[in-house]
């Protein structure tokens, strides 16, 4: 089996290769190839995340718009609180307690719970810890929460969780970033995940590496789960959109060549393990906004919404490589 840091090495190595098949066109002519193959990648059910992550190139070559998009965030239930929404058990052993826009999700062990995750600080303890509780699971059985990031969207509520007790697991890039945030309560450091960490609790291995790109220290995440007692994995592409926060040391253009480097090291670790289902922290990216309902209407014996194959799951990651390239090619060219 090839070691996660070789695979990485192939993954820049073919990245850098990609733009020079297309030397003899035009910048225009190479945005325009790499849209179109993300738009081909993408298909129906990828269509949204193709739509955010292609969209300044779409713009910058003329080229046709995304129409098959699925709800940007799931139903407001409550008026109170607009984000709020309720927890769902998705597969035997794996949980969503996230928000309208925003995901949390638990891997429940016969040890404890393994969050990937942590929200805003305003919401975690609605979403999460009452979630929990009326899934009918005692929030203290949380040991880990997995940051995806350390933007305030998914690890505000890192302190919270650490004083119920979680242990809380963070790339050293991230915890870094994280520390030097300007969030009102912050985790102590407890872990540090390094590329290919693993996770097990319960008999059950979680898996992390490292896919810098939407943070310099991005983590995406694979987890073994059951429906109806049939295994699968899912794979969680820990940072999405291209809004970098640049400064003069961290130009754009290397933070799109990370992005798409990333996502082809992580579409050799999804090859490897066998994923065949996709997720996200952002409940449109991976169509749970769409899932979710139908999963709560599925009937015995039908297919699972989430269960989408190991060659679905690579066109998701395809997509976004091929709109970092064309967007690296889009900027770098100009008006």
């Amino acid at each position: 089996m090839q070691k996660p840091a070789t695979a990485l090495r192939l993954g820049a190595l073919l990245v850098a290769l990609l733009p020079a098949l297309s030397q003899a066109q035009t910048p225009a002519d190479s945005v325009r190839s790499y849209v179109e193959a993300a738009r081909s990648f993408a298909g129906n059910d990828h269509a949204f995340v193709f739509g955010q992550l292609c969209e300044t190139p779409i713009k910058a070559v003329n080229a046709a718009a995304v129409t098959e998009k699925v709800p940007a965030a799931l139903p407001i239930i409550d008026a109170a609180r607009e984000w709020y929404a309720e927890p769902a058990k998705v597969f035997d052993d794996l949980y969503f307690l996230g928000q309208t826009a925003f995901s949390v999700w638990a891997l429940r062990t016969p040890e404890g719970i393994i969050l990937v995750d942590a929200i805003f600080d305003y919401s975690v303890e609605a979403e999460v810890v009452d979630g929990l509780r009326k899934l009918g699971i005692d929030p203290a059985e949380i040991r880990y929460v997995i940051i995806s990031h350390a933007h305030g969207d998914h690890s505000g509520g890192a302190a919270f969780l650490q004083k119920l007790g979680a242990k809380i697991v963070m790339s050293e890039v991230d915890w870094q970033l994280y520390e030097n945030s300007n969030a009102k309560e912050k985790a102590t450091r407890d872990i540090v995940a390094t590329d290919g960490f693993e996770l097990t609790l319960g008999g059950m291995t979680v898996k992390t590496y490292l896919t810098p790109g939407h943070t310099h220290g991005t983590i995406s995440t694979l987890l073994p789960v059951h429906d109806n007692g049939t295994a699968h994995v899912a794979a969680i592409w820990g940072g999405t959109l291209f809004n970098f926060r640049d400064a003069p040391d961290d130009p754009r253009d290397l933070r799109l060549r990370d992005y798409a480097q990333s996502s082809v090291h992580f579409q050799a670790m999804t090859a490897i393990a066998g994923a065949d289902v996709i997720l996200s922290n952002h409940t449109a990216y991976d169509g749970s906004t769409v899932k979710l309902p139908l999963l709560a209407q599925r009937k015995a014996g039908s297919p699972h919404p989430y269960v989408i194959g190991q060659d679905a799951v690579n066109r998701y990651l395809k997509v976004a490589e091929s709109c970092a390239i064309a967007a690296r090619i889009a900027e770098a060219s100009g008006p």
